[in-house]
Parts: C-alpha cells; structure tokens; sequence
C-alpha cells in the first residue's frame, strides 16, 4: 500500500511554527508500506516558521488578516498531483490544520474554537477519490 502522510507527521519541521507534529502511532501504522511525505503548505512557497492561518469566510488567511488562499490551494494542487502520479492508497493528515484536516478545522475566529469542516488539502484529496484519515484515528485503527 502507498500511504501519503503529513511530512510533520513525520518529524519534519514544516509546522507553521517551525516545529513538528511527530506521530509514534503513525510511524507504526506505515511500518511495511511505500510512503510519499508531503508538506501542501510548504510545497505552496509559505515559509517555516509561518504565521497561523485559517480559513476564513473561505478564504485561507493568517492571523494578521493577509490572505493566504494561492499559495494554500497552489500547495494542494501540487500534493494532489504527487498523490495522483504515485496512485497513492490512503492520506494520513494532520488534525484542524486549514491545509490537511479531515474531519474539523479550526473556525476562522483565531479564538481555538473548532467547526466540522475540512482543509484546503484534504478536501481535494477526497474530491479526487484518495480516502483520507485523520491522524487521531490512527490509534483507533490498531
């Protein structure tokens, strides 16, 4: 099976604020599999360290009210065409981040408060027919 995963899932230190969000359950899960580490919001030419962003009314923003949503969707688009290319199986994502949530996102408020929604990333994922799962699910899956 070839498992598209969160480069921070990883331990890379593409998180927005320079650090990572290394999953051991994760790191189990893919033992035996083909993996391809990606990175949307990197891969869209947003730095690390970034300022937070969420998705506003829509629009990927950041916190000081710059848009973000190009260099969001342009990241997706080219994460999208490497999972397309590798005939990926299964994209394990981050939890709420505006790129990569599956199941919620944060509410555009800046204030923590999280909604029912899903990330720029992971919502063209599954638009093109890539199942994805929510890193939290992972240790419910063993």
């Amino acid at each position: 099976m070839k498992i598209l995963v969160g480069a921070c899932l990883l331990g890379q230190k593409c998180k927005y604020n320079g650090g990572d969000n290394y999953s051991e359950a994760v790191a189990e899960y893919i033992k035996g599999h083909e993996i391809i580490p990606v990175c949307p919001e990197v891969e869209g030419g947003l730095p690390t360290p970034r300022i937070p962003s969420e998705i506003v009314n829509g629009v990927v923003t950041n916190a000081e009210g710059e848009t973000v949503d190009r260099e969001f969707r342009k990241g997706a688009e080219l994460c999208l065409k490497k999972a397309l290319e590798e005939h990926v199986d299964l994209a394990i994502l981050q939890s709420r981040s505006p790129s990569c949530g599956v199941n919620q996102i944060y509410d555009g408020t800046f204030t923590g408060k999280l909604v029912s929604g899903k990330g720029v990333f992971a919502r063209l994922l599954e638009e093109n027919g890539i199942k994805t799962i929510d890193v939290e699910e992972i240790g419910s899956k063993k």
